[in-house]
């Protein structure tokens, strides 16, 4: 167990240090640091411990820390909506929000990460975000709730 918690604690640190976007490339990062692992075990860790796909500043994804629920925050939320965010609107239960290309993702997991109580479920693609609400007055409150995430 004590090489697991050491490995773990490598993962955290390598993926503070680098832009890690695919399991081989940490696996190789933890090769180089001493950790002879499999590409299993990295999916287990990455799982274990909670990792995220986030969009890195290059473009593309990145491998990020969890952050509490609590710790998200607005200005997260706000960050991820300034730089996708290109319009979105409503119809019945279903809210669309529409992004630049490659950013949908990362908006769907912003969201998800919320948990917003509007919110049933997201789908992604590469620049649309459906998000289904119980309600039609779910989807208006959310996309009041997102305009006023923005300002």
């Amino acid at each position: 167990m004590r090489m697991k918690a050491q490995r773990q604690e490598k993962i955290l640190e390598i993926v503070k240090e680098h832009e890690i976007d695919t399991q081989s490339e940490l696996t190789k990062l933890l090769a180089k640091a001493g950790f002879d692992v499999t590409q299993a075990t990295v999916s287990r860790d990455i799982h274990e411990m909670k990792l995220t796909k986030i969009a890195a500043l290059g473009g593309g994804y990145k491998y990020a820390l969890p952050t509490q629920h609590d710790n998200i925050g607005i200005s997260r939320l706000k960050r991820i909506f300034w730089d996708a965010f290109v319009s979105m609107d409503y119809a019945g239960n279903m809210l669309v929000i529409r992004t630049f290309n490659g950013m949908a993702m990362a908006v769907g997991a912003a969201l998800d990460a919320m948990q917003l109580k509007e919110i049933v479920g997201c789908i992604a693609g590469d620049d649309v975000v459906m998000c289904a609400t119980k309600s039609e007055k779910d989807a208006i409150d959310l996309m009041e709730k997102l305009k006023r995430v923005m300002q």
